[in-house]
């Protein structure tokens, strides 16, 4: 068989969009490998949501292109966000690149390999979805299975390119999402991750489904595993959703909930539906009822037009909240949002830099104080994997609330489920001993 590596940048969707494409390659006699100067077909999974992502995408394929020089059988794949984006205008900055496939293109690749094989140069970036069939998936072996359930937003936030990328919001349909499920449980997963740009829009294109039944379905497939989701758009997280997650034995007690801007005047330049007072109420509202939630989020720094009292404002809010960790990044132009147009009111790069800095400190005071809450508790631990860390046998693994603990055991016990004492609380993990 011939080789083919993949190298993906940006979020669990692109990992799970890779999964797909190396499935849907075996069937068109590619094998995996880790070792790109190994491979006879190269493909860069692009991401678009920071500058810096795909800066990099092109850095990579640059590199490939001399490969090929020397190889001219090499094939070149640019795929993902940046893809659907360039278009056909990758051919004239990338002559060397043999397909440039679009997001909503990924189940149409099979055929589009025949045709660069014999020669031809292909762009697939248009708009309408190509259906999915039930395919084979080759999952990184972990204990995770992540499962996109839809894909694309509506929402059009200044800052943010998905819209563009990703197209409008379409669920999958639901037999497509359980049969995927049943095949990552019998392959041995233990953890089942519904992913979406906004997993609470899930099921509005499809009658008679929303993300609660959804759960329901999933919970009620056989075994002991856990169901995780995100992301959740604030405003549209539902009392059905949280008596869902109260209800169902198997999804945790955890919520990722981007905030962005804790000022209510940057908020709105966003375009985002909520101010600091409803995100505030959504985020005491989920405390009351689910017991040990954690919530967490994502920040921006150097927001177009961004004064030093509307970033103070931020910081206070992520104190106040008390969220247990928060994404954080400085803002990045991107090319056909609104706020990319704002160039008189970009921020300076020092200023972002040092504002992102703030927040990132902000970030560890309140990662720290919530673990802290925990120390001295018995805990259920999923262990995810075991390694030496400085001399000393230690497995790791997530309590339901997605908090990872460190626990000194000298057997590789990945995949069990375990009981453990928190002994002791740093910034990003815990320390725990089995019970």
């Amino acid at each position: 068989m011939k080789k083919v590596y993949i190298e993906t940048l940006g979020c669990q969707m692109n990992k799970s969009d890779a999964e797909r494409m190396y499935g849907m390659l075996e069937h068109c006699g590619y094998t995996q490998t880790e070792e790109p100067k190994e491979a006879d077909m190269l493909i860069i999974n692009t991401c678009s949501i920071r500058q810096l992502s795909e800066d990099k995408a092109y850095s990579a394929i640059g590199v490939w292109g001399k490969w090929k020089k020397t190889n001219p059988d090499l094939k070149i794949i640019f795929a993902g966000c940046v893809a659907q984006q360039a278009g056909k205008t990758l051919f004239q900055r990338a002559p060397y690149v043999d397909l440039v496939l679009g997001t909503q293109r990924l189940y149409e690749l099979p055929s589009l390999v025949k045709r660069i094989e014999a020669g031809e140069r292909v762009v697939s970036v248009e708009e309408k979805p190509f259906e999915e069939s039930d395919i084979q998936i080759n999952r990184v072996k972990s204990i995770n299975a992540w499962v996109p359930i839809m894909e694309g937003c509506n929402n059009f936030c200044t800052y943010c390119i998905v819209p563009y990328t990703r197209g409008r919001e379409r669920s999958r349909k639901p037999e497509l999402i359980l049969s995927e499920i049943k095949k990552a449980l019998a392959e041995g997963f233990k953890e089942i991750t519904l992913l979406g740009q906004n997993v609470d829009s899930y099921g509005k294109d499809l009658e008679g489904w929303n993300l609660s039944r959804l759960l329901r379905e999933v919970n009620a497939l056989e075994g002991k595993f856990r169901i995780r989701f995100v992301t959740n758009y604030p405003t549209d997280i539902t009392d059905e959703l949280i008596d869902t997650v109260l209800e169902l034995d198997k999804v945790c007690e955890y919520f990722h909930i981007p905030m962005q801007s804790g000022d209510d005047y940057t908020l709105k330049k966003m375009n985002r539906r909520y101010d600091y007072a409803t995100y505030k109420k959504i985020c005491d509202h989920l405390r009351s009822r689910v017991k040990d939630v954690t919530i967490t989020s994502d920040f921006i720094a150097g927001f177009p037009g961004e004064t030093e009292e509307q970033f103070q404002n931020t910081l206070n809010a992520m104190s106040e909240l008390e969220l247990d960790y928060s994404n954080t990044a400085a803002y990045s132009p991107r090319e056909k949002t609104v706020a990319a147009k704002w160039v008189d009111k970009y921020i300076d790069e020092d200023t972002k830099t040092e504002r992102l800095a703030r927040l990132n400190e902000h970030n560890r005071a309140c990662c720290l104080k919530s673990n802290k809450k925990y120390v001295g508790r018995e805990m259920e631990v999923l262990v995810e994997k075991h390694e030496i860390r400085k001399d000393k046998s230690v497995i790791t693994g997530r309590t339901r609330n997605n908090k990872i603990v460190h626990i000194p055991y000298d057997k590789d016990i990945t995949g069990e489920f375990i009981n453990v004492k928190i002994t002791n609380a740093r910034t990003w993990y815990l320390n725990g001993e089995m019970i």
